[in-house]
């Protein structure tokens, strides 16, 4: 899974008027966003709704499709937890509170109509396995080791089908970062992102300023300063996904053909572990949608 860059923390500022207005600690003043999101909109939903080739969804190309991808991360979590939680029932136990799980996004693959539609950190929520049994006290250490390494393999199981064929292709991707056109396409973020009143040199900068005015705009705000951060991100990396967008294609074209051995055998055998899957722990595959 390719993680966000590390991202430099920023002083900056929201403005509680009708858009978010971000200004660096050393600007004298910020213009607003020239697309003004909307007020309000629904809220992300679920599908679950396969792709037609499981290739979109371990080896994703575009943005959309790492709705797929980040849906099959959460659904192999929800599968382990199950696992797990079903030894520690059978045996009376509870086991340890866990974070909630989220759908996380892919750095090098920007989905920029979900963003532009609910900002820089929103996304549907991860339903709860339909069989979440509830703990019935506290389970020994032993107990709870045997059934974390439990759930450890059952999504084992399941990674197993995937995982090593998603490394080498994530690994891949990373080479597009100095393709000459894209090299070119990003030198247009700055100055877009200074018209949209963001002072950010790429797309780190613009995280790390992203990041501050989440954590320091006041609840009432943060849908709006999300929104009208994710607008701006989105019109300015358009022209870059435009150029990546078909190299990323392009490369997969090539790396179907040198693991076609292993793409083969993926195809054949990932969603119907799946599917085992959803009937064994009662996890249900979900994906965020717009």
């Amino acid at each position: 899974m390719i993680r966000p860059a590390t991202r430099r923390r920023a002083c900056v500022a929201v403005a509680a008027a009708a858009a978010a207005v971000l200004t660096a600690c050393t600007a004298h003043s910020a213009a607003p966003p020239r697309a003004q999101p909307p007020t309000s909109v629904p809220p992300a939903h679920l599908s679950h709704d396969l792709p037609d080739d499981a290739v979109r969804m371990v080896l994703p190309a575009t943005g959309a499709e790492t709705r797929w991808t980040q849906g099959l991360d959460v659904f192999v979590q929800q599968v382990e937890r199950a696992a797990a939680a079903s030894c520690a029932r059978e045996r009376g136990a509870g086991l340890p509170e866990q974070v909630p799980l989220a759908f996380i996004r892919y750095f090098e693959l920007p989905d920029l109509d979900f963003i532009a539609r609910h900002g820089t950190s929103a996304s549907a929520e991860v339903p709860y396995p339909v069989a979440s049994p509830a703990a019935t006290g506290a389970g020994s250490s032993a107990v709870i080791r045997r059934c974390t390494a439990e759930g450890r393999a059952a999504a084992g199981v399941l990674r197993d089908a995937y995982v090593d064929l998603q490394g080498q292709w994530f690994r891949e991707l990373t080479a597009l970062r100095g393709d000459p056109e894209t090299v070119r396409a990003t030198r247009t973020v700055p100055d877009c992102f200074a018209g949209h009143g963001i002072r950010a040199r790429d797309e780190n900068g613009f995280f790390a300023l992203a990041d501050t005015v989440m954590q320091t705009a006041a609840p009432a705000e943060l849908p709006r300063a999300g929104r009208a951060l994710g607008s701006a991100y989105a019109a300015c990396m358009r022209p870059v996904e435009a150029v990546r967008e078909p190299a990323r294609l392009r490369l997969r074209t090539r790396f179907l053909t040198d693991h076609a051995d292993d793409v083969r055998e993926m195809r054949e055998s990932l969603v119907p572990s799946l599917r085992r899957a959803e009937k064994e722990y009662g996890v249900r595959l979900a994906f965020p949608a717009p």
